[in-house]
């Protein structure tokens, strides 16, 4: 028998299907790379071995019943820590929720493991999904499988990483500004980050609530589209949810992308992008014009506003939400007979740098006397931000771009520069600003051998667009079957 643990979703799911293993075999060689590898990548805040493998002899049990069996039965996946799981803790990569154990399930979740899957544990984090290479983590920093000495990208880079170093066949994230996509492009894996409202952010552990989304990490466009078919779909328990029916995508098996037209958006080939993360990007628009698809400039002229707007935004809602951890209730306490003292003693002990340097920039944008010119401001230009989107998609189906300037940097390479940081996610963040889905997928190599990705965007609610296009862009190429070296 192979190494199982190195399976994609789709073969463990035909594997699984024919009897040439059973989830527990599949589990168990999950637990035991998990067991070698994760010591020195760090993927995990903590793996669930008696957990996963009672769940697996679970949907062993049941598969031996027969019957109308769920399409993901017997599937181990691994998910971000910022998602709440029954009986499992939720840190979120934060101090302040040490030992936190949620009394309910994420709706997203949920729907998975209706569909049958295992939960192998949960995955590292930038502490709140604050960051870009889960070295905000409160616990540890997640090394890159493809160079142990780079970053694998953040927040949800505990979550790429795994599935680069074929931990787990899959992995959620959530993406609030690029965290699922980022992280995708610098561990040589695929990432979607949905529309906005399209899956249910109930016991996603909020950020910023008019960007969250919950997103998937998996090798290949089908591999994402087995688990996103299961988690999207209408929710009551999510205000924002959208009101649609859950999506059935189904990928094609030919290549041909006829009658495909792809945008390229110059704003997004800056001074200063890595030369070669460009040359792989503009070879992976060429290979989409070979498979029938034709190529245009288009325009996002408000992009360049992407960065100051987003970091207005998404901290005044950061300090909005994170007002809920003060010590009270759960999570972290700092014991001190006065009740202010206290709050300001847990939250000065439980939050982290970068988590207080945006609360503190959200309170000022939101402050009296600052409020217009900056909260009020950055919305507006969001919705110019939005409108270019649709100008855009009036004249394409979907719109190609690299996800981050360069390819995964040095642990510490940013050091205290936190603007140096926030620039790795100038690309990501406009489809979150306006709320379009977006995939990220493998398109080659950098010279030093590190993966570079390209992303696509498209209209809203059309993810079975993004993954057509990358499942077609896959089928001609290996970028995504390239395994690190450990392996």
């Amino acid at each position: 028998m192979s190494d199982l643990s190195s399976l994609s979703v789709t073969a463990a799911l035909i594997g699984l299907a024919r009897g040439d293993f059973t989830s527990r075999d599949l589990t168990h060689a999950c637990l035991a790379a998990i067991l070698k590898h994760d010591p020195e990548l760090r993927c995990f805040l903590a793996a669930e071995p008696e957990m996963a493998l009672a769940a697996a002899d679970a949907a062993d049990a049941r598969r031996r019943k027969g019957g109308d069996l769920p399409p993901l039965l017997g599937l181990p996946i691994a998910v971000k820590d910022v998602l709440a799981v029954e009986g499992m803790t939720a840190t979120a990569g934060s101090r302040i929720l040490s030992g936190f154990q949620p009394p309910y399930t994420a709706t997203a979740v949920r729907r998975l493991l209706d569909a049958g899957v295992v939960i192998l544990g949960k995955t590292n984090t930038d502490e709140f999904a604050m960051g870009s290479s889960t070295e905000n983590s409160a616990f540890f920093t997640t090394h890159n499988p493809w160079n142990t000495e780079r970053v694998p990208g953040g927040s949800s880079g505990g979550s790429a990483a795994a599935v680069a170093a074929r931990l787990t066949p899959a992995a959620l994230g959530s993406d609030t500004g690029g965290s699922v996509r980022q992280p995708a492009s610098f561990c040589g894996v695929t990432g979607l980050k949905p529309t906005y409202g399209r899956v249910s952010r109930y016991g996603l552990i909020a950020y910023g609530s008019s960007l969250d989304t919950v997103g998937v990490l998996a090798r290949g466009a089908e591999d994402v589209t087995a688990l996103f078919n299961v988690m999207a779909g209408h929710d009551p328990l999510d205000a924002t949810s959208a009101d649609r029916p859950a999506p059935d995508v189904r990928l094609s098996a030919g290549a041909t992308l006829k009658g495909l037209r792809v945008g390229v958006p110059e704003e997004y080939f800056i001074e200063g992008i890595q030369p070669e993360v460009e040359e792989r990007v503009r070879a992976a628009i060429e290979e989409l014009k070979t498979l029938g698809a034709t190529v245009q400039p288009v325009n996002l002229p408000h992009t360049k506003y992407a960065l100051p707007v987003y970091y207005l935004i998404a901290p005044a809602e950061a300090s909005a939400n994170l007002a809920r951890f003060d010590g009270v209730r759960y999570g972290l306490r700092v014991e001190n007979e006065d009740v202010i003292e206290m709050f300001k003693d847990t939250r000065g002990a439980g939050f982290g740098p970068e988590v207080i340097r945006r609360i503190m920039l959200g309170t000022y944008a939101l402050s009296a006397g600052y409020y217009d010119a900056y909260y009020g401001q950055a919305q507006k230009v969001r919705t110019l931000i939005a409108r270019d989107f649709l100008a855009a998609f009036e004249q394409v189906d979907v719109i190609a771009a690299p996800v981050a300037p360069t390819t995964a940097f040095k642990i510490g390479g940013h050091g205290d520069d936190p603007l140096a940081m926030y620039l790795e996610d100038v690309f990501t963040l406009p489809a979150n600003l306006a709320g379009v889905p977006g995939l990220a997928f493998p398109v080659g190599f950098d010279a030093a051998g590190l993966p570079v990705g390209m992303q696509l965007m498209g209209r809203h609610f059309e993810e079975e667009t993004l993954l057509q296009v990358a499942h077609a862009y896959q089928q001609t190429t290996d970028w995504h079957t390239r395994v690190p070296e450990h392996k």
